[in-house]
């Protein structure tokens, strides 16, 4: 089966509560969205037969640009928050603000090129210009290659929260919230701070019951200062999806920006 996230990690908490016999499952693919490395260890877990996938792409791209198999045999490797290397026929590479390549572990944006990549969009000239640039595909999304040329998905760049002068990805610290015994979902975005331009603010669904400064200060215990929540929400019911089940960040970020632009520099 091909899941978003949000379905992969509602799927295998149903499966710990209530297990169903599923030895006939062979593989269990994920993408479209970011996920945390504990939502793939609840489902390697819930379904021990399987084989875990992450596959990373676009609509763009025919769908798919990246694959990393067997994510069962790395549980603890840090290779499991990677989406994995290029697939068959594409060249995929990390760009920095002028257009260079970036040099591994370097954060830029994603490219990919290959025959699978979209001619343009249809009647929209510019918004094609911007996203095609000498054949290559640019994603929106940032991220990073290791040595190996793995790319490791960070945000999209319209995500990314610049709290006074420094970048924060959701992701990281979505990352850390999830690994928290209460965290069901936890999506992180940017509100507006009148001293540091955006602040790191969370909102979540519990598993069981916990309260906001016992969240903060686990994130604080694991990442830099500036990267931790200043506040949290609390739903009672699953965060707001998409059609396609992705969490809609502006949905959650709009309360805080109404009558505001966002103009970070």
């Amino acid at each position: 089966m091909l899941d978003v996230p949000i379905m992969i990690a509602a799927l295998a908490e149903a499966q710990h509560a209530d297990p169903r016999d599923v030895s006939s499952l062979r593989r269990v693919a994920h993408g479209g969205a970011p996920i945390t490395t504990e939502v793939i260890r609840r489902a390697i877990t819930a379904f021990p037969g399987a084989e875990l996938i992450h596959l990373y792409g676009a609509i763009e791209l025919a769908p798919l640009a990246t694959g990393l198999r067997h994510e069962e045999r790395i549980p603890h490797s840090p290779l499991l928050r990677s989406c994995g290397q290029a697939l068959a026929g594409v060249a995929v590479r990390v760009v920095g603000p002028g257009g260079g390549e970036c040099a591994p572990h370097e954060v830029g944006e994603i490219a990919v090129q290959g025959p699978n990549v979209m001619l343009g969009y249809w009647n929209k000239p510019e918004e094609t210009e911007a996203a095609l640039k000498e054949g290559w595909y640019y994603s929106g999304d940032l991220g990073y290659a290791d040595e190996n040329n793995y790319i490791f998905l960070m945000d999209r760049a319209k995500d990314m929260i610049i709290s006074g002068a420094e970048n924060v990805y959701c992701s990281e610290v979505e990352e850390v919230l999830h690994q928290h015994p209460a965290v069901l979902q936890a999506a992180v975005f940017g509100i507006p701070d009148d001293k540091w331009g955006e602040a790191v603010h969370a909102a979540v669904q519990l598993r069981h019951p916990a309260e906001a400064e016992e969240l903060i200060a686990f994130c604080r215990a694991k990442i830099a200062g500036y990267k931790v929540p200043r506040g949290i929400d609390f739903w009672r019911q699953p965060l707001p999806l998409s059609g396609p089940g992705k969490i809609l960040k502006r949905e959650l970020r709009k309360p805080y920006w109404a009558g505001r632009d966002k103009q970070i520099s």
